[in-house]
């Protein structure tokens, strides 16, 4: 059996204003109507014996991820929350204990959420490969079959012989990003392979290489799940425990020191989507070398992607740009220069500026909300309960506010008062007032909120209930 092990904890910078840090890139659906963590989960239908699937995730996204795994019909074995970032090596370590101990014998297979697989066949003709492999003990890579002298990819070096198929070969050495005379010599030779992230090895046999080579890793993991704790449907690791551990990736741990590294040749349309350019790259172009998503109307215009989701975007007389529209942002870049984004997010931190955590509309357990306008003393909020959803029984020592409902029906108690609202109607509630609001009905329910206070932050709550197992 393999089970699936789904590494979502990346915050996808590069591909802001879209991803940001609270909805990051493996949860929008940059390629295909499905998200790329669902993308991910989806693309495992082509591979045998697939077992539960495990994810680990960042804590912030555990709601959205468990959603978007529930709506494929996900059967999922663990969501792993980690506290803190500690690169690939510890989050694989943690799922490795439970797999180990759950279904022994069985198969890991590490996939990055945020990856495009254009050959879903080829990638399972690949699994079944690394599989035979894994099973005798080794510790399988994919190693992606370059394409050109790419310098922002490691590269991984086996000597592989061209005329056999469907083998795993020794791996000679991993090697960092090159400059591109280097790339181009690695190219040439057709022994190197751009490095996927993407593994398959036997639980107990990564554990046990791990030991050897980074003990470290293994004693902080363990401590960390004896201390960790069931939340709804999630296992919430330890942060001190956790936090003891080395950040390494599986490549550094592992890999690069073991003897039993094996390399399996992936040609499958893979790509990271690590840019604009990438994703470019990766869709159907027009005639004129354009990909264009949203409302967009362009005129003498080649070689650009340009991506609308709030209103229409007009260019003219561009090449080679990237134009990316959002609510509340708009990037604009030479396709040569995407890497920087990423120095754009890290002034926007620095400046404290919203935009680099959050969209205008903002994903909650029980639904969303979208700031519709503000100003220092008041705050215009749009609403969406799902249905059978609540938010939370709290209060506000800051401001006060008014609900009026535009669709569906709510449920609303302020203090020990309980009423029905309808389309239309309205109720208040004071500083200080207990409230909730419940969608008890079949449909979204929809609503206005209007704020006034001296403080509008979204921190000036006092949550007394919650069902969602928030603070």
């Amino acid at each position: 059996m393999i089970i699936p092990v789904i590494l979502s904890g990346g915050s996808g910078t590069r591909l802001w204003p879209l991803s940001r840090a609270l909805y990051p890139k493996q949860l929008l659906s940059l390629i295909g109507e499905k998200t790329m963590l669902q993308d991910t989960v989806l693309r495992l239908v082509s591979t045998n014996e697939i077992g539960p699937v495990y994810c680990v995730c960042n804590e912030s996204h555990r709601f959205l991820v468990a959603e978007q795994l529930h709506e494929i019909n996900t059967d999922i074995g663990e969501i792993i929350l980690e506290p803190l970032g500690r690169n690939t090596a510890p989050a694989a370590a943690v799922a490795a204990m439970l797999i180990a101990e759950r279904h022994p014998g069985a198969l890991m297979l590490i996939l990055p959420a945020d990856h495009v697989i254009l050959d879903p066949a080829a990638f399972g003709t690949a699994v079944a490969t690394g599989k035979s492999a894994a099973e005798k003990g080794d510790l399988v890579t994919f190693g992606i079959v370059p394409a050109s002298p790419e310098t922002g990819y490691g590269y991984i070096k086996a000597s592989v012989k061209s005329e056999e198929k469907n083998v795993a070969w020794p791996v000679l050495e991993f090697v960092e990003k090159p400059d591109k005379v280097t790339a181009e010599l690695y190219l040439a030779s057709g022994d190197y392979f751009w490095n996927s992230g993407i593994f398959l090895f036997k639980a107990e046999a990564y554990l046990q290489e791990l030991e050897a080579h980074a003990p470290a890793i293994v004693a902080a993991c363990r401590h960390s799940l004896q201390t960790a704790h069931k939340d709804l449907d999630f296992l919430r690791l330890d942060v001190d425990a956790f936090s003891a551990s080395p950040s390494d990736s599986i490549d550094y741990a592992v890999m690069e020191k073991t003897a039993k590294a094996a390399l399996v040749p992936l040609d499958a349309g893979w790509n990271d989507v690590g840019a604009w350019s990438a994703l470019w790259d990766v869709h159907l172009r027009d005639e004129a070398g354009n990909v264009k998503k949203g409302d967009v109307l362009v005129q003498d215009v080649k070689n650009c992607y340009i991506h609308a989701t709030s209103r229409l975007v007009t260019a003219v007389g561009l090449d080679s740009i990237i134009i990316v529209e959002t609510a509340d942002a708009v990037l604009v870049a030479s396709r040569s220069s995407v890497q920087d984004v990423k120095m754009l997010v890290e002034e926007l931190k620095r400046k404290e500026r919203d935009e680099a955590e959050i969209h205008r509309r903002v994903y909650r357990p029980w639904g969303s909300y979208e700031t519709v306008d503000f100003s220092e003393r008041f705050k215009v909020k749009r609403i969406t309960v799902k249905p059978g959803a609540a938010l939370s029984l709290q209060k506000h020592q800051h401001r006060a506010e008014h609900w009026v409902v535009v669709k569906g029906t709510a449920l609303v108690r302020v203090e020990e008062r309980e009423i029905t609202l309808c389309e239309d109607q309205s109720t208040y509630i004071p500083v200080g007032a207990l409230h909730r609001l419940e969608n008890t009905g079949e449909t979204p329910l929809e609503l206005i909120e209007v704020q006034s206070g001296s403080y509008l932050g979204e921190d000036d709550i006092v949550r007394l209930e919650d069902r969602y197992g928030r603070q």
